[in-house]
């Protein structure tokens, strides 16, 4: 499923709708509160096309076409004005590719590993190299991101590795946000090692590298259509300082600052080459 757009005129919404189940693409209305109605495509193979219509649609909503079709759909329509709320899983889903969904999943595997019993085993597993021979052991570089060590913990990582991993998948591949997530995985794992030693572990730098990299984007190339809300740079940022300033405060900030200059420097990067991003 991807989210088209938002209108407050159901009504308005259902013409768009019948159009384009006159073209043979589904498309879907749900509530979201507050007189708002979300349109769904439900293939998104579609979308591009999909898209297109809808920006035509906007320009001129009275056109004789979206009445024709709603009137040849009147007949045969069931269900009219009934809306369904899509599940959790279908919205998660919505705003996420597979490698968004294949480390999440990662890691909530690993969490309820580590509180069934073998939270010893799994850190001993994935924990970034600490002694002779296991730099050799490349998954470690990697795998230190992927545990967590308390419900809010992973939450607050797993809701911004969605919210901005998913936007970089959906729009840039997987091959992207795999490149990112292994680079600023090795380099915050990296950092934090070398100033505090291997025990510590999350997804952390990883989501600060994924702020640094859109931070950069929308500022130096926002017509891609990636860019992070002033006050989400604001929060993530005075977050950061605050781990520095409160030394009780069990956090590897090192990780976090190490990622977010990673994600900067992608994105510096990336922005310099924007026709090949696309």
């Amino acid at each position: 499923m991807v989210r088209l757009i938002t209108l407050n005129n159901p009504r308005m919404a259902q013409a768009f709708i019948d159009y384009m189940a006159s073209r043979q693409i589904d498309v879907q209305m749900m509530p979201e509160g507050e007189g708002q109605f979300a349109l769904w495509l439900l293939q998104s193979e579609h979308q591009i096309e999909a898209e297109a219509e809808l920006n035509q649609f906007l320009a001129n909503p009275n056109a004789s076409k979206y009445q024709a079709a709603s009137w040849e759909l009147a007949e045969t329509r069931r269900n009219a004005f009934k809306y369904h709320s899509p599940s959790m899983l279908a919205m998660v889903k919505a705003k996420a590719g597979p490698i968004t969904l294949a480390i999440m999943f990662t890691c909530l595997v690993m969490f309820v590993l580590q509180q069934l019993g073998s939270g010893r085993g799994v850190f001993d597993a994935l924990h970034f190299p600490a002694i002779d021979g296991q730099q050799w052991q490349l998954w470690r570089w990697f795998s230190h991101a992927l545990l967590h060590f308390s419900v809010m913990h992973i939450a607050f990582n797993l809701l911004w590795w969605w919210q901005l991993g998913g936007d970089i998948e959906q729009r840039l591949g997987s091959s992207k946000l795999m490149q990112i997530f292994a680079v600023s995985a090795a380099l915050s794992g990296a950092g934090q090692y070398w100033v505090e030693g291997a025990n510590f572990g999350g997804l952390s730098g990883v989501v600060y590298a994924l702020v640094g990299y859109l931070w950069m984007l929308g500022y130096k190339a926002p017509q891609l259509g990636l860019t992070l809300a002033k006050p989400v740079i604001g929060f993530m940022l005075v977050w950061l300082v605050l781990g520095f300033v409160q030394p009780f405060m069990a956090i590897a900030n090192t990780a976090h600052l190490a990622g977010l200059l990673s994600g900067v420097v992608l994105g510096l990067v990336d922005a310099n080459r924007v026709d090949k991003l696309r």
